[in-house]
């Protein structure tokens, strides 16, 4: 236990047939140890759904929690794809009320997080006429419990998006924004923290940008075994004074920064785009593992993060940009590079090497279960790897085409993918 005794999930792992939270855990490791080998793969079920899926499925036992740009948030029968029940929280905001953007309709993008002990799922939907609310709904019957409308200070609301990762830890709900597809429009990005007993008013962190500087990448805030989240950004508005653009932020439980890392280039990238914050950090034995759309990797020092240009070791891992998440297994991180997933042996020197890197594997969010690498790629296949040498095992195809930076839960010896307007259901590991 920690932060006034409440059972945190950050101590807790998640049970065999649990994958309550984006890749797994609050670290994100993706990583799932409890799942046996296994030596064919098949699809089982698609379960078709009413509006197209950028949130990473959920499980708790037998039910698998998917959410669609239409608002909509659906519980599906594990074994068999069956709709048990589903909830319309309301009305999404059409692309064409945005200024720019690639979603259309924008409803719930961010994937939602599981909350077992009180029966709960909370999802933020983004609702006409232009609305952020966070939604508390029950596990057993989708019924809306909770509802609070977000609060976004000093910002054009139709330009905010809430892409990233819902984190449940140590009572509170944790909610990034950032931006939409194109950069456009009053912008910054934002952390905010709700009580799940819902008797409590929003905690908020804002960048310090005078705009910009997005926390946008899928996997969302990061916790540590303290407590601490870490949370990455993308380019701000300045390329003259620093101001937390591409930057490492670590928040205290309450949001109150801890400490920070820029590389020493930071200008240059929030002038070129090249966020830093295009994958969030990965929390690595005792280092923090980052890496962004410039393909350099970064190990720093999580109590002492380093300011700027303070990181422990760096180097280049991807030839191109990088999106998504990362994978961690032990002192292995497989990272999703535009060139092809790589995996690097974190060494306890706190420098890094290559593994192996697989071009033929171009996927945003890798996990390891089963004891191999599992990615959806963008084109749309199923890939498993193999975690030792990145050899491809096999790949069968999702069948429709994927939302941006495809992600899959593991859970219960199955394995479920996004796939556009469906989840798709795959058997035998």
């Amino acid at each position: 236990t920690a932060h006034g005794g409440t059972p945190t999930s950050s101590t807790t792992p998640p049970a065999a047939d649990q994958w309550l939270t984006y890749h797994r855990d609050v670290a994100r490791s993706g990583h799932d140890p409890t799942e046996p080998p296994v030596s064919t793969v098949g699809q089982r079920w698609r379960a078709q759904l009413d509006g197209q899926v950028y949130a990473e499925p959920l499980v708790d036992g037998d039910q698998v929690i998917a959410a669609t740009e239409n608002d909509t948030v659906y519980s599906l029968d594990a074994a068999t794809g069956k709709v048990r029940w589903s909830t319309t929280v309301g009305k999404p905001v059409p692309g064409s009320a945005l200024p720019c953007g690639n979603i259309d309709p924008s409803g719930i993008t961010g994937t939602p997080v599981i909350d077992p002990a009180d029966g709960m799922v909370w999802v933020v939907a983004f609702v006409e006429p232009g609305m952020h609310e966070l939604v508390g709904i029950s596990l057993s019957d989708g019924r809306v419990r909770s509802r609070q409308t977000i609060d976004l200070p000093g910002v054009d609301e139709l330009a905010e998006q809430q892409r990233s990762a819902l984190t449940l830890d140590g009572g509170n709900v944790y909610i990034p924004f950032g931006g939409l597809f194109g950069d456009c429009g009053d912008y910054r990005g934002f952390v905010v923290r709700f009580p799940t007993s819902g008797s409590g008013a929003q905690t908020t962190f804002a960048v310090p940008s005078p705009g910009q500087g997005a926390i946008w990448a899928p996997p969302g805030a990061v916790v540590d075994g303290t407590g601490t989240l870490f949370v990455t950004t993308g380019n701000g508005a300045s390329t003259s004074t620093h101001d937390d653009g591409d930057s490492v932020i670590a928040l205290s439980p309450t949001l109150q920064v801890q400490g920070t890392f820029s590389p020493s280039n930071w200008a240059q990238l929030n002038a070129d785009d090249l966020d830093l914050g295009s994958v969030s950090p990965a929390l690595v034995g005792d280092d923090v593992f980052q890496i962004g759309k410039q393909g350099v990797g970064y190990l720093l020092d999580p109590g002492k993060l380093g300011g700027i240009g303070g990181q422990l070791y760096s180097a280049t891992v991807c030839a191109d940009q990088v999106f998504g998440g990362t994978a961690v297994d032990g002192s292995t991180v497989v990272v999703p590079c535009l060139d092809g997933l790589t995996a690097l042996q974190v060494d306890p020197d706190h420098s890094f090497h290559t593994i192996w890197s697989q071009p033929s594997v171009v996927a945003a969010a890798p996990v390891v279960a089963a004891g191999k690498v599992w990615a959806v790629t963008r084109t749309g296949q199923l890939a498993e790897l193999s975690e030792q040498t990145g050899a491809v095992l096999s790949t069968e195809s999702i069948g429709t085409p994927v939302t941006s930076f495809p992600s899959l839960a593991v859970a219960g010896g199955m394995l479920y993918a996004q796939g556009g307007a469906s989840i798709v259901a795959f058997g035998g590991i």
